[in-house]
């Protein structure tokens, strides 16, 4: 694990010049602040889940029943706050609104959504 974060910060220094965790493909003075803020609020969501396998894996390794407790918790506000990213990309994000319109909360099968 922290090995994997040297190696995000390492390359996130390289692409940025200085380091939020947000690996940049192009130069931050040509990029809209609508594309930042989606940006911002997709490497967020990136994180919160990447915090949910954690808590998941903690969770399921422990053998105390009090800090299983407590890692589960901690997972599921992790959740909440990536719904709350969600919901936010999707107000910002027409295509992403669209797509999320026509897959969440479907009853067609997997392979009778998308294209």
């Amino acid at each position: 694990m922290i090995l994997c974060y040297l190696s995000r910060l390492r390359k996130c220094i390289i692409l940025t010049s200085h380091c939020f965790n947000m690996p940049r493909y192009e130069s931050g003075e040509d990029l809209s602040e609508r594309i930042k803020d989606l940006s911002r609020a997709r490497q967020s969501l990136i994180e919160e889940i990447e915090a949910m396998m954690f808590y998941d894996e903690r969770a399921d390794a422990t053998k105390d029943e009090d800090l299983k407790y407590i890692m589960e918790h901690n997972r599921d506000d992790e959740k909440e706050h990536a719904a709350l990213l969600l919901e936010w990309i999707r107000r910002h994000d027409p295509a992403m609104d669209k797509e999320l319109h026509e897959i969440l909360f479907s009853n067609k099968k997997m392979k009778e959504l998308g294209d």
